[in-house]
């Protein structure tokens, strides 16, 4: 049974989401602060986070930022829509992004999809060049050397690694690796695959394609 931390403040959306939840048997922890809910994600297992931003405390981006470290993802739960407060969410490394007010089957479609995205079972590894992936532990090495990256970043770098020398759009990342439709939201795809580039020094090998998208060079094609 999935165990999943909600996050919210306003105790009547809270329990909107528990008992919605709870009907699809997932398991519900809900905290109504920052603070309580960082000491409850770092001290019990979770395979979710339902996340506020307007919290009391500490506020969600904070929340994110101390307990990423436990590699559990995250969805956004808030009224703040602006496109900024997007890009800041998903650099921070969650997995998607939920405006309020939302529909219960929008959320449990969510839901889902990050959950079979995390636990589908996964080819051992996978290598390029210097940089070797295991995607059953989430690793990634450059030279035998761990680079951190966010849920998101590995994701990314997956689908890269696996579709090398092809031409990715941004709209194949977005289907494969977010796993819906993300509407008007293709700079998203943009961050990430840059910030792969940068923390794996892939500079001229994660070629940009003007007005598609990617492309992972072997050195065969360069």
């Amino acid at each position: 049974m999935p165990r999943i931390c909600i996050v919210e403040d306003d105790r009547h959306i809270s329990q909107m989401i528990e008992a919605t939840l709870t009907m699809m048997d997932y398991e519900c922890v809900c905290c109504t602060d920052g603070k309580e809910a960082v000491e409850r994600i770092l001290s019990e297992p979770f395979d979710l986070i339902l996340l506020d931003i307007m919290l009391p405390e500490l506020d969600g981006f904070g929340v994110l930022e101390k307990v990423k470290s436990r590699g559990i993802p995250v969805i956004f739960l808030t009224a703040m829509g602006s496109v900024t407060d997007k890009v800041k969410g998903l650099r921070l490394g969650a997995e998607d992004y939920i405006v309020k007010p939302f529909e219960a089957m929008e959320l449990l479609a969510r839901i889902e999809v990050v959950l079979r995205r995390y636990h589908k079972e996964q080819p051992a590894t996978l290598r390029y060049d210097e940089i070797e992936v295991d995607q059953q532990r989430h690793i990634v090495l450059k030279d035998g050397k761990e680079v951190p990256l966010t849920p998101k970043q590995f994701d990314v770098l997956v689908f890269l690694m696996k579709h090398v020398d092809l031409a990715v759009s941004r709209e194949q990342l977005l289907s494969s690796v977010w796993g819906y439709e993300f509407e008007g939201e293709s700079r998203t795809v943009d961050i990430h695959v840059q910030q792969v580039r940068k923390k794996l020094g892939l500079q001229g090998r994660l070629v940009t394609i003007s007005k598609l998208g990617y492309r992972l060079e072997s050195r065969n094609h360069r």
